[in-house]
């Protein structure tokens, strides 16, 4: 006989059996209203697309697998934003597979660009194509893969500067301070910009005298570096509205605020595989309310115009649109 608690724990491995299997936490959707004027063509400088693996599969060489993330989910996400104008960066779970970036990109139209990963068999001719639809530079994810070795970054980086002077695609990086200060010679003499991800990788917690954070400042203020005040959560422990960080964005907005912009981080990847999981497991996305976050800009650029150069016209001119 099926007693109600039979249904229950029925109901309750059935569900967990499910999770493991394709029922999975949707990307976060903002949760609290936008709360000042966005200007006409505001752009969110940092997203990723993680596409239906089926079609796109996973890079064997990554270090987590993320749940999925859609264009029309990221859609939703910017109207709720009031946001116009989206930067799509390929993660490292696909190695140098741009094909999920640029699916996302097609879905979105004349309004997306795209920042894409290489390697030594990317050709020129692929890099053409890329250009055409919509890519813009190129990205180094040093952190995720905890690339430290100075020797390495300043090797990756030249590189990378060497292939992209032609182009004048900009060098995107996703590392830390220690690596900024290691490379910030061959930043300074870069014929094309650098573009660091998530505050530089600062950390909130050390405050502005932490070591490092005066060469990116400086970097910022030469005009060679742009910086993305980015994935506030990942500077800071202090949810929900990351208070620490207000003195690093102040401290980077007031160096340049001609090489600031923003990004969500959206679908808000944990990059860390749990202990005792495989890399093949499913990781859950960090549940971010992108809208309470999105509200901490005024508080970190009160002046409206201002915001104007961080949301629309850096981006213009770094992305081309």
């Amino acid at each position: 006989m099926l007693t109600r608690r039979t249904i229950l724990l029925a109901s309750i491995a059935a569900g967990v059996s499910m999770q493991n299997q394709t029922a999975r936490a949707k990307p976060s959707q903002p949760s609290t209203p936008v709360n000042f004027d966005v200007p006409a063509g505001a752009c969110d400088c940092h997203t990723h697309i993680h596409a239906d693996p089926a079609k796109f599969p996973f890079y064997s060489g990554r270090v987590y697998t993320p749940e999925q993330a859609s264009p029309e989910e990221m859609s939703a996400l910017h109207k709720a934003l009031h946001i116009e104008r989206v930067v799509i960066v390929t993660p490292s779970v696909y190695g140098p597979d741009n094909s999920a970036t640029l699916f996302g990109i097609k879905a979105r139209g004349p309004t997306a660009r795209g920042v894409a990963v290489i390697d030594d068999k990317t050709s020129e001719s692929d890099l053409d194509a890329l250009q055409q639809a919509g890519f813009r530079g190129v990205r180094l994810n040093l952190a995720t893969g905890g690339i430290s070795d100075p020797n390495v970054g300043r090797t990756r980086f030249t590189a990378a500067v060497e292939r992209m002077k032609t182009r004048g695609w900009h060098v995107q990086l996703y590392t830390t301070l220690p690596m900024i200060s290691a490379i910030k010679d061959l930043v300074a003499a870069s014929p094309v910009p650098a573009v660091f991800d998530h505050f530089g990788g600062a950390q909130a917690a050390l405050g502005v005298d932490q070591p490092g954070f005066s060469d990116l400042l400086e970097l910022v203020k030469s005009g060679k570096a742009y910086v993305k005040i980015s994935g506030a959560y990942r500077a800071s422990k202090l949810a929900p509205d990351y208070p620490d960080v207000v003195p690093l964005a102040k401290a980077l907005i007031s160096a340049n605020p001609d090489r600031i912009v923003w990004g969500t981080d959206w679908p808000h990847p944990d990059s860390v595989t749990p202990p005792g999981h495989k890399v093949t497991d499913v990781t859950p996305l960090y549940q971010i309310d992108d809208g309470r976050i999105f509200n901490q800009l005024p508080v970190w650029a009160p002046d409206s115009a201002i915001r104007k150069k961080i949301l629309v016209d850096n981006p213009a001119r770094l992305y081309e649109f």
